[in-house]
């Protein structure tokens, strides 16, 4: 690596001395900065040239070096000579100004260690070119050593120096005498240039009709700066010394051939003993065929051969050579057109410009780069051409690289992203434009197209020409992908929008929905949701095509992987939309049956979805509850006080039977068991019941729920008045009854619920400050054990009243024997109850179903209490019951009993309390209490 780096640096510092030295002190350098050696030219090619630039206007030009080392191997008469020459040869070319000759920036300055001047760019002579690198650097370019030329090249090449020759021939009445490979210059544009007007000879009688030009006898003891090439001189200079424009056309056809011929001359000249050797060439010549010319095409052949011809009036001059049939080709006649472009107006130009793409894909790309490109460029000057260049120049840059547009065209195109005047002018440019939007983000670099593409394409939709809005929104999808998302999402919808909303053109409309929906796809999901279905809402317009294509956005984002619409979206926002558009009455049956089927899908995927959703959290809750009541009935939980209503209840209950059972105890079964066990360890019995109570839990869990038996009702339902609030408050006051309450009548009715068999009333006194009443019971109400009775009206049905489906009136009468109807009445043991008649049965097989027996009443009065009741309740353990410990009989009375909200015909205002009596239970009593509560 040291040793690359070191052998390029020396290199470097070489290349500077070589500069430096060449022009070191010259005047030159005070308003050019000279740059690298890149080729050489003039006779014998002693002259260097070197890249280089203006100072004050950073113009780039080519310094033409002449060092006088060369020639200091000649003695100074000779040097003089040798100076005089090329003094002469420079001076005469800076005072011609022709397109076909090299023009000259800077006259010629000489210092005292080299001639200097300078001239537009130039890449190289054509000596170069054809292989010859005499004085050219150590390391040659490979764009010279490379260097091919193309067919078209060649030609107009060739036809530029004959066009050159007819301007010195006829305008300057003038010979070259010098016409040579090294005397043609290759322009930076590829143009060929003649220079090296060293031994040019004018006409000493300018102003008659045939001009005479005197001729120098040639010297073989100047040095060979001082004479012209002999290899592409015409013979008759050397024989006869004379020199006339024909032999400038000698010349020509030797050059021609050595163009042809890999750059060797047609013949090889011994310069020691020239006399001998151009007698020989004049036989040669004599007797030149075409098996000798056969390196040159044949179209041209005959007219080199005409060209080296002995007879100088016999070759063709040079205004013929321009209008011989080679010449007549496309490309060159193209590249000759360009040449001449200035001289055109702009109705030839537009029509030239016009016609050009098609000849362009035939020329080589070095040729449409070098010649053709600048030519174009330069137009966009004019604003009235530029819709007329603009589309060759696109094209052009398609077979550019990256780097090359970069370089060569996007600094020209800068100001014509930005052309708004003339109007016209104007938007045939952005068309132009938006047909090649593609090419443009694809090489233009990022900053540029923020800077400038992207605003044109803003302006074109803003644009008051229907068919630009047209053509932008039809090719915005074409290039979206290459457009950054924040650019997108704040300036190109926004824009896309209003075209949308603000035309009165259907076309623009349709093309802005279409759009739109092309470019879903580079947008993300939350901004469609929350921008671009908003604005759907906001369209005024109701036309079949406008709808449709609502229609489509709503489809694409709906059916899209990765955009979708949320069920809240769907059932919220855009059903409600869609379906009045589907029936517009502009839609035809094709039509609205797109939107049917659309509206379909979203109600599919929304039902689906939402189902899921459901089933996931029923079977979440389902599992919660099981937990639940697992968590109940452990052993671990059974000590614990719940806060569920039912396990309220079913404590209640359990406290109930267990003072009933107990006598009056003050703590129930519950609080006995907790006691024992802070006492000690748990009995047989209590383990025994503890096992029972885990396996009710687990058959709960296992059945499934019991569905409820729809009946048919007989009569129509009567609504009746929800009498809640009256039974909490006269359940309140119960307690509160002074013992001076008026008796009772002989019978009294109230209503109960199908699921009741009997309704019961039990009293105590109740402190009113700590009442707590949970679900329209008294949690902490207490009985005392009093006479039971269940007397029955022997003039009156057992149930009666007015008979609506599911609730029956039932009539309970007191003996004629009491006076007082106690809450909980049970007649002694010696007092028998009065004979019953059988009652009718038939309304509670309607109430309560065909699942039970008829049972009649004598039968019933012949069974204990919570037997009778047994004939209506549910099957013990069947799930949605009580706490486990109650039994089901108590959960079969129903909660209208004891004043439940369920039974709003309770009214305890049909019942007298009397005062508390105490009354002591017999055995039968207390076992069927026992049996009741379990």
């Amino acid at each position: 690596m040291e040793s690359m780096l070191n052998k390029l640096k020396s290199t470097v510092t070489k290349v500077t001395a070589d500069v430096t030295s060449a022009v070191m002190g010259n005047p030159v350098t005070r308003e050019f900065d000279v740059g690298r050696h890149i080729a050489s030219g003039g006779n014998g090619l002693a002259w260097k040239i070197f890249n280089g630039t203006k100072k004050s206007t950073k113009q780039e030009v080519a310094v033409f070096v002449f060092d006088k080392k060369l020639i200091d191997k000649y003695q100074k008469f000779e040097k003089d000579q040798i100076l005089d020459s090329l003094k002469r040869g420079v001076q005469q070319l800076t005072r011609l100004r022709h397109p076909r000759l090299l023009t000259v920036q800077h006259p010629l300055e000489e210092s005292r260690d080299c001639l200097a001047f300078c001239t537009e760019p130039v890449f190289a002579s054509l000596a170069n070119v054809l292989g010859n690198w005499e004085n050219l650097p150590s390391s040659i370019s490979p764009d010279i050593k490379d260097y091919k030329l193309y067919d078209v090249e060649t030609k107009y090449g060739l036809l530029q120096v004959s066009e050159g020759l007819s301007f010195l021939h006829s305008s300057v009445k003038m010979v070259h005498g010098n016409v040579t490979p090294e005397n043609i210059i290759l322009n930076k544009s590829g143009a060929w240039k003649i220079m090296g007007f060293d031994f040019c000879v004018s006409s000493s009688n300018p102003s008659e009709q045939e001009p005479k030009f005197p001729c120098k006898e040639w010297d073989p003891n100047l040095p060979s700066l001082c004479l012209p090439n002999p290899e592409y001189l015409a013979p008759e200079y050397i024989l006869s010394v004379s020199c006339e424009t024909a032999s400038d056309m000698y010349s020509l056809g030797a050059v021609m051939y050595a163009v042809f011929n890999q750059g060797r001359p047609i013949f090889e000249v011994n310069k020691q003993d020239i006399y001998k050797s151009f007698s020989r060439q004049l036989d040669q010549l004599s007797r030149l065929g075409s098996s000798s010319l056969t390196s040159i095409p044949e179209e041209v052949r005959e007219h080199v051969k005409l060209l080296l011809n002995v007879t100088p009036t016999v070759r063709p001059d040079a205004d013929q050579m321009t209008k011989i049939p080679f010449f007549d080709d496309v490309g060159a006649v193209t590249l000759q057109y360009f040449d001449t472009l200035f001289q055109r107006d702009n109705l030839q130009k537009s029509q030239f410009f016009k016609g050009l793409p098609k000849v362009l894909p035939k020329l080589p790309k070095r040729v449409i780069v070098q010649r053709i490109l600048p030519c174009l460029t330069s137009e966009f000057v004019n604003p009235d051409m530029v819709p007329f260049v603009l589309p060759n120049v696109l094209l052009i840059a398609e077979e550019c690289t990256k780097e090359e547009y970069v370089k060569l065209i996007l600094p020209d195109l800068g100001p014509v992203f930005k052309q708004q005047e003339p109007i016209q002018a104007s938007n045939m440019i952005l068309l132009i434009f938006l047909q090649k939007m593609d090419l443009l983000l694809t090489k233009t670099p990022p900053d540029e197209i923020k800077n400038s593409v992207l605003p044109m394409v803003y302006r074109a939709l803003e644009a008051p020409s229907i068919q630009i809005q047209e053509l932008c929104l039809n090719i915005i999808p074409t290039f979206a992908n290459l457009i950054d998302y924040p650019s997108m999402k704040n300036a190109l919808i926004p824009r896309i929008k209003n075209a949308c909303l603000q035309t009165s053109s259907l076309a623009v409309r349709v093309n802005s929905l279409v759009c739109l929906g092309k470019i879903l796809e580079y947008l993300d999901k939350w901004f469609v949701l929350d921008d671009i279905l908003p604005f759907l809402q906001q369209i005024p317009s109701k036309e079949p095509a406008v709808l449709m294509g609502i229609l489509g956005i709503y489809k694409c984002t709906f059916t899209h992987k990765k955009l979708g619409i949320t069920k809240e979206q769907l059932a919220g926002k855009v059903l409600p939309h869609l379906i009045p558009l589907s029936i517009e009455n502009n839609l035809n049956l094709n039509q609205f049956s797109s939107f049917i089927a659309v509206i379909k899908e979203m109600l599919s995927r929304l039902e689906s979805e939402h189902r899921t959703k459901l089933e996931q959290l029923h079977i979440m809750q389902e599992q919660q509850r099981s937990l639940d009541i697992g968590n109940q009935m452990s052993a671990s939980e059974e000590t614990k006080v719940t806060h569920s209503g039912s396990q309220q209840i079913d404590k209640v209950f359990n406290n109930i039977g267990a003072d009933l059972l107990s006598g009056g105890e003050s703590e129930n079964r519950e609080d006995g068991l907790q006691g024992k066990q802070k006492r000690g360890p748990l009995t047989l019995e209590e383990k025994q019941k503890l096992a029972k109570e885990q396996e009710q839990a687990q058959k709960l869990k296992s059945q499934q729920p019991l569905k409820p038996q729809v009946h048919t009702p007989i009569a129509p339902v009567k609504q009746t008045k929800d009498l809640t609030d009256t039974l909490m408050e006269n359940m309140s006051s119960l307690s509160s009854l002074s013992v001076s309450t008026p008796k009772i009548s002989a019978s009294s009715t109230f209503t109960s619920i199908p699921s009741t068999g009997l309704s019961m009333m039990f009293s105590t006194p109740i402190d009113n400050t700590k009442r707590n009443l949970t679900n329209g019971l008294n949690a902490n109400m207490g009985f005392q054990p009093s006479g039971f009775n269940m007397p029955v009206n022997p003039n009156q049905n057992f149930f009666s009243g007015t008979s609506t489906a599911g609730v029956t009136t039932m009539t309970l009468g007191a003996p004629p024997t009491m006076s007082n109807f106690s809450p909980l009445s049970i007649p002694p043991a010696s007092v028998k109850p009065a004979q019953q008649r059988p009652t009718d049965m038939s309304a509670l097989n309607n109430l309560f179903g065909p699942q039970k027996p008829k049972v009649s009443m004598n039968q019933l009065s012949q069974q204990k209490p919570n037997q009778w009741l047994n004939q209506f309740a549910p099957p013990q353990g069947s799930p949605g019951m009580g706490g486990a410990a109650m039994g089901t009989q108590v959960n079969v009375m129903g909660q209208a009993a004891f004043g439940m909200q369920s039974n709003p015909f309770f009214n305890p205002q049909n019942f007298a309390q009397p005062p508390p009596t105490t009354m002591t239970s017999s055995s039968s009593a207390s076992n069927d209490l026992k049996d009741l509560f379990g």
